[in-house]
């Protein structure tokens, strides 16, 4: 699945990093706990959050996260923005609630690693 599948899937916004929305996402997750990201996230990752903060650039950079989305209308400031053009990450919004967010990409074939 692509990042622009995603964004078609969820009805979401990009961001930034429109340039990036034919990378390839092989598996999905959801969390606002970035310590479970490090721990669980695989690479090539689609990363569903409601947290906004600096943190999430840093923690997706780390993990090869292909693309963020906030989800629940959530928005990055501007300094998160522009840490993850400098990272290359691309950022998109939805309003669906992440739940909703992680079954609808799950629906359309998007799955969720292995699990430890």
């Amino acid at each position: 699945m692509t990042v622009r599948d995603v964004k078609e899937i969820l009805g979401a916004q990009v961001i930034s990093g429109e340039e990036f929305l034919n990378r390839e996402a092989q598996t999905g997750c959801g969390s606002d706990m970035m310590s479970d990201v490090l721990a669980f996230v695989e690479e090539q990752c689609v990363l569903l959050t409601g947290l906004c903060n600096l943190q999430v650039i840093r923690t997706a950079e780390m993990m090869d996260v292909v693309c963020i989305v906030f989800v629940r209308g959530k928005r990055p400031d501007e300094a998160m923005i522009e840490l993850a053009n400098e990272r290359e990450i691309p950022l998109l919004c939805t309003g669906h609630r992440m739940f909703t967010a992680c079954g609808l990409l799950y629906q359309n074939g998007l799955r969720g690693g292995t699990s430890n």
